[in-house]
C-alpha cells in the first residue's frame, strides 16, 4: 500500500511564535504539548500516590490523625479511594501513554511534518487540564469528594441524598469525566487522521513501527469506548438534576424516604453496561501503548528484529477488536443472565490468545539475544514480568463461579494493579528513560535509573502480590478497616502491615526518579543524534526523512554498516558472489 499523496507535499514551516506563552503554553507544537501532558500526568500521579498512601496508612492504623485534617471517617476513606482511582486511571494511565507519548514521537515515527489537526490537538490538552481542575475541585465543595468509587455505580451516584459527597462533589466528578471524554475523543481522532493521512514518503502501513500500530488501535478504541461513557455521564447528570430516571429504579428508598421516579423508572444495570463497555477497553487503551513500546525496546536492546512483524500487528488489532466484547465479565455478580456470563467468560479467555502470542514473541526475542541491560531495557523486562504475573489471574476471574467469590475482594485489586497499573507504569518509565534525549539532548543517569528500577520492582511485588492471599481469605476491598466477626481478619493484619510498608517504599523510590529527571536535564551525559542506535525515524538526523525500509532491522544481517539499519537508510549493496578468487579457478 502506498503512502497517501497528501503528505508528499511538505507544508513550508511557519515562523515560530514569539513570546513565552505563545511558544510554551498556547502552542500547537506537538513536542511542547507532549511536555505539558507529561507535567499534567506528573501532577496527577503525585496526588494519586499521596492518596494511596493515605489509604494504606488508614488500613493499618485506622485511628491515626492526619495533619491538617484529623482522624478519617469511613466516608472519607471512600472519597479518597474514589479520587485515587479516578486520577490514576484517567489522568495517568490514559493521558501519558495515549496522549503524551504520541505527541512526543508519533509525527516523527511516521515521517510526517506535523499533526493532521494541530489546533484540535492543542484544544484536547486544555480540555483535559480543565477536566483535572474540575475533578480536584470536588475536594473543596460542601460535603467533599464523592464516595461512590471510580465506577460511580447508581443509585448511590444518582441521588444526592445517598451520602456525604454525593452532592456537589459527585457533580464535579460527572462534569470532569464528560470533559475528559471530549478531550480523549478529539485527541484520538487527530492521531487517527495523522496516521492515515500524513505519513511521510515511503512510509507504508507495512513499515509502521509497532508503537504506531498500538496507538492506532488504542485511538480507535478510545473513540468507540468513550462515546458511551460520555452518554452515560449525561444521563447520570439528567437523573440528578432533570428529573430523569435512566438509572433509578421504581420504589427506591434512600434513608427511609421513598424516591420519586419519572415514568416506569430505570435500571442501574444500564449504567453497568455503558460504563464497562468503556471500562474494559480502557484497560487496553492503557496497556497497548506499553506493549508497542516493549516490542520496540526489546528489539533495540537485544539487537534482534521483531520475529513475525505482521503477526504482531495482527495480534495488536485482535486485542483491540476482542477488547470490545468482554465488558460483561465485570458484571458476573450483578444479576447478569448466566448464559451471557458464560459467553463473556469465553470471550475473556479468547482475548488471552493474542496477548499470549505477543508474550511468546517477546520471550523469543530474549532467547539468545545480545541483551544490553540499560535502564529502559530493565523497565521493559519489568513490564513483561508484571504483564505475565498479573495476566495469569485474568482467566481465574473470567470464570463466573470463581469470580462470584473473588469479585469484591482484594484478589481483584491485586490483579488489576499488577496487569494494568504496574505493567502500565513500568512501560511509561521505559518510554521516558528511552525518549528522554529527544527533549533534553542528554541521557538520564544509569546508576540512579537502575536503583529506581530495582527498588520499584521489589516494592511493587511486595505491595500487590500479597493482596492475592488477602483476597483468597475473603478480605473485602471497599471496607475502611478490618473489623467484624470474621475469623480470618486478625491473621490478615500482618499482611496489611507488610503491604503498607512496601507501598511507602514504592512511593519513596519515585523520588529517585524525580531527582534523576531534573538533575539529568542539566548535568546528564550528552546524547548523540542516535544514542540507542535505533532504527525508527524519531532518531533521524534529518527532518521528514524518506522511509526506505522496515522498522527494527537489527543484527548482523540487517544490511547496515553496523548491527542495525535505520529506516531512513538504504541497505549497503552486496558484493557479487565469486566462487573462486581470480587466478585460482581450477581447470
Amino acid at each position: 500500500m502506498n503512502a497517501p499523496t497528501l503528505s508528499a507535499t511538505v507544508t513550508p514551516p511557519a515562523l515560530p511564535p514569539r513570546g513565552f506563552f505563545r511558544r510554551r503554553i498556547f502552542t500547537t507544537d506537538h513536542r511542547v504539548l507532549a511536555v505539558l501532558y507529561l507535567l499534567l500526568g506528573l501532577a496527577a500521579v503525585i496526588i494519586g500516590t499521596l492518596l494511596s498512601l493515605v489509604i494504606r496508612i488508614h488500613r493499618v492504623w485506622p485511628a491515626v490523625a492526619f495533619p491538617l485534617y484529623g482522624a478519617m471517617r469511613p466516608e472519607d476513606y471512600l472519597a479518597v479511594v474514589t479520587m485515587h482511582g479516578t486520577l490514576m486511571i484517567f489522568f495517568v494511565l490514559t493521558v501519558v501513554p495515549q496522549s503524551a507519548f504520541p505527541n512526543l514521537v508519533l509525527v516523527e515515527q511516521i515521517g510526517a511534518d506535523r499533526m493532521a489537526f494541530p489546533r484540535l490537538n492543542a484544544a484536547a490538552f486544555w480540555i483535559t487540564l480543565a477536566s483535572l481542575f474540575v475533578l480536584l475541585a470536588a475536594f473543596f465543595v460542601p460535603q467533599g469528594a464523592p464516595i461512590s468509587g471510580w465506577t460511580s455505580y447508581p443509585p448511590l451516584s444518582a441521588i444526592a441524598a445517598a451520602g456525604p459527597g454525593q452532592g456537589a462533589g459527585m457533580d464535579c466528578w460527572i462534569v470532569a469525566i464528560a470533559l475528559f471524554c471530549i478531550a480523549a475523543i478529539l485527541s484520538s481522532a487527530n492521531f487517527l487522521a495523522t496516521i492515515f493521512a500524513r505519513r511521510g514518503q515511503g512510509m507504508t502501513f507495512g513499515r509502521l513501527p509497532l508503537t504506531v500500530w498500538s496507538w492506532l488501535t488504542s485511538s480507535a478504541l478510545t473513540v468507540i469506548a468513550f462515546i458511551p461513557l460520555f452518554a452515560a455521564a449525561l444521563m447520570l447528570f439528567a437523573d440528578r438534576h432533570c428529573g430523569a430516571s435512566f438509572f433509578i429504579p421504581v420504589g427506591e428508598v434512600i434513608s427511609g424516604i421513598p424516591r420519586a421516579t419519572a415514568g416506569t423508572g430505570g435500571s442501574p444495570m444500564l449504567w453497568l453496561h455503558l460504563f464497562w463497555f468503556f471500562g474494559h477497553p480502557e484497560v487496553y487503551i492503557s496497556i497497548l501503548p506499553g506493549m508497542g513500546i516493549a516490542s520496540a525496546l526489546l528489539a533495540n536492546f537485544t539487537r534482534r528484529p521483531v520475529p513475525g512483524y505482521r503477526f504482531m500487528v495482527a495480534a495488536t488489532l485482535a486485542i483491540g477488536f476482542l477488547g470490545l466484547g468482554v465488558w460483561g465479565h465485570h458484571m458476573f455478580v450483578s444479576g447478569l443472565n448466566p448464559y451471557a456470563g458464560t459467553a463473556f467468560g469465553l470471550t475473556t479467555i479468547a482475548i488471552a490468545v493474542p496477548s499470549s502470542a505477543e508474550v511468546l514473541t517477546w520471550l523469543a526475542m530474549l532467547f539468545r539475544g545480545r541483551m544490553k541491560l540499560t535502564t529502559p531495557m530493565l523497565f521493559t523486562l519489568g513490564f513483561l514480568s508484571f504483564f505475565i504475573s498479573g495476566g495469569l489471574t485474568g482467566p481465574i476471574l473470567a470464570q463466573p463461579a470463581l469470580d462470584a467469590y473473588l469479585h469484591n475482594t482484594f484478589f481483584v485489586v491485586a490483579h488489576f494493579h499488577l496487569v494494568m497499573a504496574m505493567a502500565g507504569v513500568f512501560s511509561l518509565f521505559a518510554g521516558i528513560y528511552y525518549w528522554y534525549p529527544l527533549l533534553t539532548r542528554r541521557l538520564m543517569n544509569e546508576t540512579l535509573g537502575k536503583a529506581h528500577f530495582w527498588i520499584s520492582l521489589i516494592a511493587a511485588y511486595g505491595t500487590f502480590f500479597p493482596m492475592h492471599f488477602a483476597g483468597l481469605a475473603g478480605e473485602p476491598r471497599h471496607y475502611a478497616q478490618l473489623a467484624g466477626p470474621v475469623e480470618s481478619f486478625p491473621s490478615l493484619i500482618p499482611v496489611e502491615r507488610g503491604i503498607t510498608f512496601s507501598a511507602l517504599l514504592l512511593a519513596a523510590a519515585q523520588l529517585i526518579f524525580l531527582f534523576n529527571v531534573f538533575r539529568s536535564a542539566r548535568h546528564g551525559v550528552r546524547a548523540g543524534e542516535n544514542p540507542w542506535r535505533a532504527t525508527t525515524h524519531e532518531w533521524s538526523p534529518a527532518m521528514h526523512p524518506i522511509t526506505r525500509g522496515e522498522p527494527y532491522r537489527y543484527g548482523p544481517h540487517s544490511g547496515g554498516d553496523e548491527d542495525f539499519l535505520p529506516q531512513w537508510e538504504l541497505a549497503a549493496p552486496r558484493a557479487p558472489f565469486v566462487p573462486y578468487p581470480p587466478g585460482l579457478k581450477p581447470e
